[in-house]
């Protein structure tokens, strides 16, 4: 079995929905990614094995082929599309990882992309031929009636409930989720880990000018006398993330950097009413069969699309706050669905780098109710 090591990482900046990146379609953001990636590792199309790409709401087809066409992969070189909601972009370089281990010309290219700006309306078939207004599709089941299929702000709520977490504290954590993400991003943080497209070049999102004040005014959007509010959950986004995912001994004869290794990966499931608490019992499995400690655990990226549900983690997996999210997270930086794996990804490298962190996770909670958890080594 090969030691697995994640050459290359990057990704786009992230936009709001509508907003800078609107007119860039999901491809055209992948295709961008492996440009660039081939201009800077010098990684021939024909060597590459398979192109795997998360996508959630996308067009259909097969995004990670159509991309890797756009970027001039050569046609022998398969691609496939991965939908595991928010996981999607983590759930494609945990597919590398596994094939990687036992395969000696292993050279992925994996990640995510999403374009919420350009998703297609869907419409429900006509109850009836005539029927004049055909009723619009809103979205995708993701659990039983009889288990419970909740919005995603919804179960959000129930975390908050269910593990007491405070609308005080849940405002606190996003207010300092934009501070992070400001502050690295003035500092010039992101730079070396965002390809341009276009003249754009920076994310959308990060508020300079948010405050406890402005955040304790928000209103409770999904329930009355909630907790959640547009303030401490996630915007909607585009954007993509790649990396490319080898074994040792292939990304020593490409040039590639070897720092990084995969450790190991895992995800579970969890009730679908708590989705938000996945993060928790992945964590826990993947520390168990590696023989370690949440105190091990130097740097851990969490998605933050809701702030109840990564403090909720926190406080259960008993991990410092001062160790999540160095850069801040989804919250100030955007949730584009399909790609959000894949850029918690970039983020842990760019932040274990800095850091000079040994070990380090990226972590989801994923829609229908599971958790998705990698654990990284830096070499030293």
């Amino acid at each position: 079995m090969s030691n697995v090591v994640i050459g290359w990482a990057k990704r786009t900046p992230i936009g709001k929905v509508g907003g800078t990146l609107k007119s860039y379609r999901p491809e055209k953001m992948a295709a961008a990614l492996i440009r660039q990636m081939q201009e800077e590792t010098g990684i021939q199309g024909e060597k590459i094995q398979d192109v795997m790409l998360g996508n959630v709401v996308g067009p259909g087809g097969n995004i990670a082929r159509l991309s890797a066409l756009n970027a001039g992969i050569p046609v022998n070189v398969p691609g496939v599309t991965i939908d595991r909601q928010c996981g999607s972009g983590l759930a494609a370089i945990e597919l590398a990882f596994e094939r990687a281990k036992w395969n000696e010309k292993a050279l992925f290219l994996c990640g995510g992309t999403e374009s919420v700006s350009q998703a297609p309306w869907k419409m429900e078939k006509p109850s009836r031929p005539a029927q004049e207004l055909p009723v619009l599709f809103e979205r995708a089941r993701f659990s039983p009636d009889e288990i419970g299929d909740p919005e995603m702000g919804e179960a959000a709520e129930n975390v908050a409930r269910t593990y007491q977490v405070s609308r005080e504290i849940q405002d606190e954590f996003a207010y300092k989720s934009q501070q992070k993400a400001v502050r690295a991003q003035k500092e010039g943080r992101f730079e070396e880990e965002i390809v341009p497209l276009g003249q754009i070049n920076e994310d959308e999102c990060p508020r300079a000018n948010i405050s406890m004040r402005k955040l304790k005014r928000m209103p409770a959007v999904f329930q009355k006398n909630g907790t959640v509010t547009a303030g401490n959950a996630c915007p909607i986004n585009d954007g993509a993330a790649l990396a490319v995912v080898t074994n040792q001994q292939q990304a020593n004869n490409l040039g590639l950097d070897t720092r990084f290794s995969i450790v190991d990966s895992c995800t579970v499931g969890v009730d679908p009413n708590l989705l938000g608490i996945g993060p928790v019992p992945a964590v826990r499995a993947l520390l168990e069969r590696n023989n370690l400690h949440i105190s091990d655990i130097e740097i851990m990226e969490f998605n933050e699309a809701f702030a109840s549900q990564v403090v909720a983690s926190i406080q259960e997996m008993g991990i410092s706050w001062d160790r999540v999210n160095l850069g801040g997270g989804a919250i100030a930086l955007g949730h584009p669905y399909g790609a959000s794996g894949a850029v918690l990804i970039v983020r842990l490298l760019k932040e274990m780098e800095v850091a000079n962190a040994t070990l380090g996770i990226a972590t989801l909670g994923i829609g229908g109710g599971m958790g998705t958890a990698m654990l990284v080594e830096q070499q030293k």
